[in-house]
């Protein structure tokens, strides 16, 4: 009898080791080279059993059963949050619980450039998945939605998406990508906004100024002049006719963006036509970049009071308005110096300052 029972103890202890040396196997080993890289996918609703199941099939780990059982034990097993990740064949079981319960999601760049709109932006974020053009405009145009985020009720967000590259996840909602991008632009704001109260003028204020600078250049050594000449025609209470904000006030009434101005237009008043009214528009036109933000507050000191396109992305500035029709005959009336030019050469231009091969249209002004 006591034989039997020794046996019987040394057969569990070696059950116990042996199911001990295949979980420390289990824990501690990887299915596969490290170079086999898998994105893996956590859905909403998703069960640990689910997962495992879905980690074994994908070839991840080993066994289902024994992760749910690491799991359950670590805890992790009600710990796995909903995102993309990307595993790979050389973890550890250890290692993939907790990479899928980080919440650390794979990131996609979401690139919105100095001088886009919300109607650019929306068109964006559409073409993305991540809702339509009229649920983001609804969104940024919220009063209630901008006054939390911004503590100034405002007609929209435009002026506030501050222009970077975000990276988002699939699992992102527009208000999420929205709220990153004005929580960037209070960021940057917070650096100048000493500067502006300095010269007297509100964030709204600089934000609508900035917006038409960012508009009406695409030459960067130009924003502190185009701001300046929109500077001295306020001085001398003179309308800042700014051709992007007659498309903008179009798009207001609309929410379709004209691709071009008619006679007409010009001439028709609405909230943001500079044509048609004295001072700043109603609001921004744009979303404007640091430099133009800071183009508005350190203006070049000029006496320009005019500027014309040169059809390709800068402008020549006049003093006098005489100046300014030569230079409006010679670049806009001659068709010939027109033809053939578009702001690519601006675009050539800045590739090869940037790659350090030389030293560093719209509106008429």
């Amino acid at each position: 009898m006591r034989n039997l029972i020794i046996t019987v103890i040394v057969v569990f202890f070696l059950g116990l080791l042996t199911v001990g040396l295949v979980s420390v196997r289990f824990w501690l080993g990887v299915p596969g080279q490290a170079q086999q890289e898998r994105i893996f996918e956590v859905a909403p609703g998703s069960s640990f059993k689910a997962i495992a199941e879905r980690l074994e099939a994908e070839g991840l780990v080993e066994s289902a059963f024994k992760l749910r059982i690491l799991g359950r034990l670590t805890g992790y097993d009600s710990r796995a949050k909903v995102g993309e990740y990307s595993l790979n064949m050389g973890m550890r079981p250890m290692e993939i619980l907790q990479v899928i319960a980080s919440g650390r999601s794979l990131g996609y760049p979401l690139t919105v450039t100095e001088g886009m709109n919300i109607l650019d932006i929306a068109i964006e974020l559409e073409s993305r998945g991540f809702g339509s053009r009229q649920e983001f405009l609804n969104l940024v145009r919220d009063q209630d939605f901008v006054e939390r985020l911004l503590g100034e009720r405002l007609y929209s967000l435009e002026g506030y998406l501050f222009p970077e590259t975000y990276m988002v996840t699939r699992y992102m909602g527009m208000k999420d990508i929205v709220e990153v991008m004005v929580a960037r632009f209070i960021r940057v704001w917070e650096s100048m906004q000493d500067e502006a109260l300095a010269k007297g003028m509100s964030r709204h204020e600089v934000v609508i100024f900035a917006s038409l600078i960012e508009k009406e250049t695409g030459a960067p050594w130009e924003r502190p002049i185009i701001s300046s000449v929109f500077h001295n025609r306020l001085n001398k209470n003179m309308r800042l006719q700014s051709d992007p904000t007659i498309l903008y006030g179009m798009f207001d009434e609309t929410d379709e963006m004209p691709r071009r101005i008619r006679r007409v237009d010009i001439r028709r008043p609405n909230r943001f036509n500079t044509y048609t009214v004295n001072g700043l528009p109603f609001g921004p036109v744009a979303n404007p970049g640091r430099e133009s933000l800071l183009a508005v507050l350190r203006p070049q000191e000029t006496d320009y009071l005019f500027f014309v396109s040169q059809n390709d992305g800068t402008h020549i500035f006049s003093r006098t308005y005489d100046e300014h029709r030569r230079a409006v005959q010679r670049y806009q009336v001659d068709p010939k110096a027109r033809e053939g030019r578009s702001w690519r050469e601006l675009s050539e231009r800045l590739q090869r300052e940037s790659l350090g091969e030389e030293e560093g249209e719209e509106g008429d002004n």
